[in-house]
Protein backbone atom coordinates (compact mmCIF):
# COMPACT_ATOMS: atom_id res chain seq x y z
CA UNK A 1 0.00 0.00 0.00
CA UNK A 2 2.96 2.38 1.03
CA UNK A 3 5.01 1.57 -2.12
CA UNK A 4 1.58 2.21 -4.45
CA UNK A 5 1.27 5.33 -2.94
CA UNK A 6 5.02 6.47 -3.69
CA UNK A 7 4.48 5.05 -7.48
CA UNK A 8 1.71 7.39 -7.72
CA UNK A 9 3.39 10.32 -6.03
CA UNK A 10 6.27 9.56 -7.94
CA UNK A 11 4.22 9.60 -11.55
CA UNK A 12 2.14 12.33 -10.26
CA UNK A 13 5.66 14.30 -9.75
CA UNK A 14 7.43 13.26 -12.97
CA UNK A 15 4.57 13.87 -15.02
CA UNK A 16 4.87 17.66 -14.35
CA UNK A 17 8.62 17.54 -15.78
CA UNK A 18 7.85 18.16 -20.01
CA UNK A 19 10.74 16.10 -21.45
CA UNK A 20 13.33 18.20 -23.61
CA UNK A 21 12.77 16.12 -26.48
CA UNK A 22 8.82 17.00 -26.68
CA UNK A 23 8.04 13.49 -27.57
CA UNK A 24 4.74 11.82 -26.36
CA UNK A 25 4.40 8.52 -24.88
CA UNK A 26 3.28 7.39 -28.34
CA UNK A 27 6.07 8.49 -30.17
CA UNK A 28 8.45 7.31 -27.56
CA UNK A 29 7.16 3.82 -27.76
CA UNK A 30 6.81 4.14 -31.23
CA UNK A 31 10.84 5.31 -32.20
CA UNK A 32 12.07 2.64 -29.44
CA UNK A 33 10.10 -0.15 -31.54
CA UNK A 34 11.65 1.38 -34.53
CA UNK A 35 14.87 1.42 -33.05
CA UNK A 36 14.75 -2.25 -32.68
CA UNK A 37 13.80 -3.33 -35.92
CA UNK A 38 10.07 -4.04 -34.48
CA UNK A 39 7.06 -3.82 -36.73
CA UNK A 40 4.31 -5.66 -36.29
CA UNK A 41 3.50 -4.27 -33.03
CA UNK A 42 0.65 -2.06 -32.21
CA UNK A 43 0.53 1.04 -29.68
CA UNK A 44 -2.62 1.97 -28.84
CA UNK A 45 -4.66 4.11 -25.73
CA UNK A 46 -6.23 2.33 -23.14
CA UNK A 47 -9.05 3.14 -20.49
CA UNK A 48 -7.35 3.94 -16.68
CA UNK A 49 -4.65 4.88 -14.69
CA UNK A 50 -1.08 3.39 -15.16
CA UNK A 51 -2.85 0.44 -16.69
CA UNK A 52 -0.01 0.37 -19.38
CA UNK A 53 0.81 -3.19 -20.38
CA UNK A 54 2.63 -5.15 -23.60
CA UNK A 55 0.47 -7.85 -24.86
CA UNK A 56 2.52 -11.09 -26.26
CA UNK A 57 -0.44 -12.65 -27.47
CA UNK A 58 -1.96 -9.55 -29.58
CA UNK A 59 1.71 -7.96 -30.11
CA UNK A 60 0.44 -5.20 -28.41
CA UNK A 61 1.27 -1.87 -26.25
CA UNK A 62 -1.21 -0.26 -24.23
CA UNK A 63 -0.79 3.01 -22.62
CA UNK A 64 -2.79 4.65 -20.32
CA UNK A 65 -3.88 8.35 -21.52
CA UNK A 66 -1.72 9.87 -19.69
CA UNK A 67 1.16 7.96 -21.13
CA UNK A 68 0.18 7.85 -24.80
CA UNK A 69 -0.74 11.87 -24.91
CA UNK A 70 1.95 12.67 -22.07
CA UNK A 71 5.46 14.70 -23.16
CA UNK A 72 6.60 14.16 -20.00
CA UNK A 73 9.54 12.09 -18.28
CA UNK A 74 7.50 9.44 -16.60
CA UNK A 75 5.54 8.78 -19.75
CA UNK A 76 8.56 8.27 -21.55
CA UNK A 77 9.56 6.05 -18.79
CA UNK A 78 6.27 4.08 -18.93
CA UNK A 79 6.01 3.91 -22.68
CA UNK A 80 9.65 2.45 -22.87
CA UNK A 81 9.42 0.25 -20.30
CA UNK A 82 6.39 -1.38 -22.07
CA UNK A 83 8.19 -1.51 -25.38
CA UNK A 84 11.33 -3.08 -23.43
CA UNK A 85 8.59 -6.09 -22.69
CA UNK A 86 8.25 -5.89 -26.74
CA UNK A 87 11.83 -6.29 -27.01
CA UNK A 88 11.88 -8.87 -24.72
CA UNK A 89 9.11 -10.77 -26.83
CA UNK A 90 11.22 -10.35 -30.55
CA UNK A 91 14.52 -11.60 -28.37
CA UNK A 92 12.63 -14.75 -27.16
CA UNK A 93 13.62 -13.59 -23.44
CA UNK A 94 13.65 -17.32 -21.52
CA UNK A 95 11.82 -15.46 -18.15
CA UNK A 96 9.14 -13.61 -20.45
CA UNK A 97 8.61 -16.98 -22.62
CA UNK A 98 7.92 -18.81 -18.90
CA UNK A 99 5.65 -16.19 -17.70
CA UNK A 100 3.33 -15.88 -20.77
CA UNK A 101 3.52 -20.06 -20.34
CA UNK A 102 2.29 -19.68 -16.58
CA UNK A 103 -0.86 -17.35 -17.35
CA UNK A 104 -3.80 -19.71 -17.86
CA UNK A 105 -2.34 -21.57 -14.95
CA UNK A 106 -1.94 -18.81 -12.79
CA UNK A 107 -5.50 -17.26 -14.11
CA UNK A 108 -6.99 -20.67 -12.78
CA UNK A 109 -5.49 -20.47 -9.70
CA UNK A 110 -6.20 -17.09 -8.88
CA UNK A 111 -10.11 -18.19 -9.60
CA UNK A 112 -10.05 -20.93 -7.14
CA UNK A 113 -8.09 -19.48 -4.18
CA UNK A 114 -10.67 -17.57 -2.58
CA UNK A 115 -13.40 -20.38 -2.16
CA UNK A 116 -10.61 -23.11 -1.46
CA UNK A 117 -8.80 -20.31 1.02
CA UNK A 118 -12.52 -20.45 3.05
CA UNK A 119 -13.01 -24.09 2.59
CA UNK A 120 -9.74 -25.17 3.76
CA UNK A 121 -10.28 -23.48 6.90
CA UNK A 122 -13.38 -24.37 7.69
CA UNK A 123 -12.27 -28.26 7.11
CA UNK A 124 -8.91 -27.66 8.85
CA UNK A 125 -9.39 -30.28 11.12
CA UNK A 126 -11.08 -32.84 8.86
CA UNK A 127 -10.00 -32.70 5.87
CA UNK A 128 -6.02 -31.20 6.34
CA UNK A 129 -5.32 -32.63 2.11
CA UNK A 130 -7.67 -29.40 0.93
CA UNK A 131 -5.24 -27.22 2.51
CA UNK A 132 -2.51 -28.68 0.74
CA UNK A 133 -3.86 -27.83 -2.55
CA UNK A 134 -5.00 -24.31 -1.54
CA UNK A 135 -1.35 -24.02 -1.03
CA UNK A 136 -0.24 -25.64 -4.16
CA UNK A 137 -2.58 -23.09 -5.82
CA UNK A 138 -0.86 -19.93 -3.91
CA UNK A 139 2.34 -21.63 -4.44
CA UNK A 140 1.63 -21.22 -7.77
CA UNK A 141 0.76 -17.38 -8.27
CA UNK A 142 3.98 -16.82 -5.86
CA UNK A 143 6.12 -18.53 -8.10
CA UNK A 144 4.77 -16.42 -10.91
CA UNK A 145 5.41 -13.35 -9.03
CA UNK A 146 8.62 -14.08 -8.54
CA UNK A 147 9.40 -15.08 -12.36
CA UNK A 148 7.71 -11.97 -12.89
CA UNK A 149 10.44 -9.91 -11.57
CA UNK A 150 13.60 -10.49 -13.66
CA UNK A 151 11.20 -9.83 -16.41
CA UNK A 152 10.21 -6.08 -14.58
CA UNK A 153 13.45 -5.57 -14.31
CA UNK A 154 14.82 -6.46 -17.19
CA UNK A 155 12.01 -4.33 -19.34
CA UNK A 156 13.37 -1.08 -17.25
CA UNK A 157 16.72 -1.72 -17.56
CA UNK A 158 16.58 -1.73 -21.55
CA UNK A 159 13.97 1.16 -21.49
CA UNK A 160 16.62 3.49 -19.69
CA UNK A 161 19.88 2.17 -21.93
CA UNK A 162 17.37 3.32 -25.55
CA UNK A 163 16.18 6.49 -23.66
CA UNK A 164 20.07 7.53 -22.82
CA UNK A 165 21.55 6.58 -25.98
CA UNK A 166 18.58 7.94 -27.94
CA UNK A 167 19.09 10.68 -26.29
CA UNK A 168 15.12 11.03 -25.75
CA UNK A 169 16.20 11.51 -21.91
CA UNK A 170 19.45 12.70 -20.42
CA UNK A 171 21.05 13.89 -17.20
CA UNK A 172 18.10 14.68 -14.48
CA UNK A 173 15.94 13.33 -16.87
CA UNK A 174 17.06 10.23 -17.39
CA UNK A 175 17.77 10.19 -13.20
CA UNK A 176 13.80 11.22 -13.20
CA UNK A 177 12.70 8.06 -15.34
CA UNK A 178 15.35 5.86 -13.30
CA UNK A 179 13.43 6.84 -10.05
CA UNK A 180 10.06 6.26 -11.10
CA UNK A 181 10.47 3.01 -13.19
CA UNK A 182 12.43 2.05 -9.34
CA UNK A 183 9.27 2.37 -7.83
CA UNK A 184 7.55 0.99 -10.45
CA UNK A 185 9.70 -2.15 -10.08
CA UNK A 186 9.05 -2.10 -6.33
CA UNK A 187 5.57 -2.70 -6.38
CA UNK A 188 6.21 -6.12 -8.20
CA UNK A 189 8.96 -6.81 -5.23
CA UNK A 190 6.31 -6.30 -2.65
CA UNK A 191 3.72 -8.07 -4.18
CA UNK A 192 6.07 -11.09 -4.46
CA UNK A 193 6.69 -10.84 -1.02
CA UNK A 194 3.43 -10.72 -0.09
CA UNK A 195 2.67 -13.92 -1.92
CA UNK A 196 5.27 -16.00 0.21
CA UNK A 197 4.33 -14.06 3.03
CA UNK A 198 0.71 -15.97 2.74
CA UNK A 199 2.31 -18.99 1.46
CA UNK A 200 4.56 -19.93 4.91
CA UNK A 201 1.32 -18.89 6.38
CA UNK A 202 -0.82 -21.72 5.21
CA UNK A 203 2.07 -24.11 5.66
CA UNK A 204 2.09 -22.94 9.26
CA UNK A 205 -1.70 -23.50 9.54
CA UNK A 206 -1.66 -27.29 7.80
CA UNK A 207 1.80 -28.39 9.70
CA UNK A 208 -0.58 -27.32 13.70
CA UNK A 209 -3.01 -29.57 12.25
CA UNK A 210 -1.19 -32.63 11.69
Amino acid sequence: MVISQRLKSKFNKYSNVQIRSGLSGQEVAEQMLRHFGISDVKVVESQGFLTDHYNPATKTVSLSGDVYRGRNIASAAVAAHECGHAVQHAEAYSPLKLRSALVPIVNMSAMAQQWLLIIAFMTLSTMPSLMLVTIIAFAVTTLFSFITLPVEFDASRRALVWLDNSGVARGQEYEGAKDALWWAAMTYVAAALSALVMVLYLVMQYNRSR
